[in-house]
């Protein structure tokens, strides 16, 4: 077995892992970079890209349909070509890895170590069992895959992750969505568009990342104007029968129905790939999930005789596995875990407010812990609706509900939720504005330009201001 000395060890050449890399090297460290599987990011192989590729071909599809509201009349049938509409996702979802692979080639070649890595101790990896590394520090990198649930074996091919998805050839006729969460909602909307039946189960009345029941609401009748959504069902009986997925369920009104699909799609999360690199043989102190304790400002994780030499980042952590985040977490990682093998103190990396978005139509946006953080007797609320907006309504996009949170004691600005035409544009807004500590009366002071979007936003920041200092109006 060769052994290789390193200073910092970065396990996984996903986004946070390179980021990790470039970070640790720039610090001065000698690094080496494993990986096990094929190069390429989770975000550009099974994530973010493909995604939003069946997203923008899907709403291609029903900008079509809509035009007759502005007197704009397609004459015969839309055809959506399965076929054609996957071999672009593909094609470009390629692309964007190529682009990642190309990063990697940029790294030096005794830099790159290919095998399965797993641990030793906490300063030696075996990789594949050819090469015996050892490092002053280690960082996991190791990403996340999508779960199965326990019905997966006897559904056979019928039951898919969303990583399936991107390399089918044609689009089924029908699919169960269930969960639905962020991907679930993505997909079971994109596909619907595209002419698929879609039917997306949910439990507990769960829609996304949304947790205030006012955009909630909202959003379950929304979507189910839409397609179908029963985000609080409970499914009694799940099986194969011949290339069909027959499920019966029952629903929160006390009906049971059962029907079929070519497919069961399960967007039920990911969980983070931490076993099977034997963490049991570090003093790493884990949760009841497995994955190790860290601190997140510094991302160096805790064994049982207190910091360890080993550090954490990206969906391997579970913290919040976004790739913006991971791309912090992996530069915060790689910067700290070079920091320590040299002997220097580590510190706290800048972690910015929580943002976070979801592709429907209306999107979904959450700025900051959204409702969830906030505590009772301590807020107030702005509300904007935008069914009679007028930007949206001039783009029929008239669908959609915006909360935003000020503090009653000091005026600041606390956070979002909404389900929102442009959400991606008004999430990034006020997660600045949340970053750079603003009160409301500061947000109202920016310009805001006639007729956008963003008049929305005002209106919500004025009805809020108005709660914060009923006196002076």
């Amino acid at each position: 077995m060769k052994t290789v000395q390193v200073d910092v060890a970065i396990i996984g050449a996903g986004t946070a892992g390179l980021a990790a890399y470039h970070a640790a090297t720039a610090a001065g460290a000698r690094t080496a970079i494993i990986e096990g599987g094929d190069y390429g990011t989770t975000c550009a192989r099974v994530g973010c890209m493909p995604s939003k590729l069946l997203i923008a071909a899907a709403e291609s599809a029903h900008a079509i349909r809509k035009s007759s509201g502005f007197g704009i009349h397609v004459e015969g049938i839309i055809r959506v070509d399965g076929h054609e509409v996957m071999a672009r996702i593909r094609r470009e979802r390629d692309r964007f890895v190529g682009f990642v692979q190309r990063e990697m080639r940029v790294i030096p070649d005794e830099d790159r170590i290919r095998g399965h890595a797993r641990f030793l101790n906490d300063h030696t990896i075996a990789v594949s069992d050819h090469i015996r590394l050892t490092a002053g520090s280690i960082v996991i990198a190791t990403g996340s895959s999508a779960t199965y649930p326990d019905s997966s074996e006897a559904l056979g091919d019928r039951m898919i992750v969303s990583d399936d998805v991107f390399d089918w050839l044609d689009l089924p006729k029908s699919v169960a969505v269930i969960g639905p969460g962020s991907v679930g909602l993505e997909l079971g909307q994109a596909l619907h568009r595209l002419g698929v039946r879609v039917v997306v189960f949910g439990r507990g009345g769960g829609v996304g990342p949304i947790s205030d029941p006012e955009i909630r609401s909202y959003a379950i009748a929304a979507f189910n104007e839409e397609f179908t959504l029963e985000s609080d069902t409970h499914i009694e009986t799940l099986f194969r029968d011949g290339d069909r997925v027959v499920i019966g369920r029952l629903g929160a009104n006390g009906s049971r129905e059962t029907d079929s699909f070519d497919y069961v799609l399960a967007a039920t999360g990911r969980i983070p790939n931490v076993t099977g690199i034997d963490l049991n043989q570090t003093t790493l102190r884990l949760d009841a999930k497995g994955v190790p304790l860290f601190d997140p400002a510094t991302t160096r994780t805790m064994s049982t005789d207190g910091e360890s030499t080993i550090f954490i980042a990206g969906d391997a952590s579970n913290f919040i596995p976004l790739l913006h985040e991971a791309i912090d977490e992996g530069g915060i990682a790689g910067k700290n875990a070079a920091l320590l093998a040299l002997g220097k103190p580590v510190s706290p990396g800048l972690r910015r407010v929580p943002l976070g978005v979801v592709f429907t139509d209306p999107q979904i946006g959450i700025v900051g812990g959204g409702f969830h953080e906030m505590k009772a007797g301590t807020f107030a609320t702005g509300q904007v609706n935008f069914e009679n907006q007028g930007r949206a309504r001039i783009l029929l996009e008239n669908k959609g509900l915006l909360n935003v949170y000020g503090d009653l004691t000091t005026g600041r600005f606390l956070g979002a939720e909404m389900l929102a035409p442009v959400a991606e544009h008004l999430a990034h807004l006020l997660s600045w504005a949340l970053q750079n500590k603003m009160t409301i009366t500061q947000m109202l002071e920016m310009p805001f330009y006639h007729p956008v979007i963003e008049e929305g936003l005002r209106t919500a920041l004025q009805n809020l201001e108005i709660k914060l200092h009923p006196r002076s109006h």
